[in-house]
C-alpha cells in the first residue's frame, strides 16, 4: 500500500542531487513514485518525487528525482519573478503550478 507524505520541497525552490552533484529548480511534485513500472525498487517508491529542471556544464536538461537523493542548495539564488512567470502558473494565492499542467 502506498503511503502520502508531505513533500519536502516546493515548486520554485532550488535543490541540489546529493549523489550526482547538480543543482536544479523543482518544476513537479509526484507525492509518491509515478514513473515506469519496472524502477525504483518498491523501497524508493513511497516518497514524494520530483520533476526537476537540472542545470547542467552545457544546458538544462529534467531529470525524476527521489525525495531522499535531494537536498536544499543554499549556494544559488531563489527564482526571481520572471523566472517564475517563465516556469509555472501563479494563481491570486501565490500558489505555482507548473505551466505544462492546468491548476487545481
Amino acid at each position: 500500500m502506498t503511503r502520502f507524505r508531505n513533500a519536502k520541497f516546493a515548486l520554485g525552490q532550488i535543490v541540489r542531487h546529493r549523489d550526482a552533484e547538480f543543482q536544479g529548480v523543482v518544476i513537479d511534485v509526484d507525492p509518491a513514485y509515478a514513473g515506469p513500472a519496472d524502477a525504483p525498487g518498491p523501497d524508493l517508491r513511497d516518497q514524494p518525487f520530483y520533476r526537476v529542471l537540472a542545470i547542467g556544464e552545457d544546458a538544462g536538461f529534467l531529470i525524476y528525482a527521489a525525495e531522499t537523493v535531494l537536498e536544499h542548495e543554499t549556494g544559488l539564488s531563489p527564482l526571481s519573478a520572471s523566472d517564475h512567470a517563465e516556469w509555472f502558473n501563479v494563481d491570486a494565492l501565490g500558489r505555482l503550478a507548473p505551466r505544462s499542467q492546468p491548476m487545481h
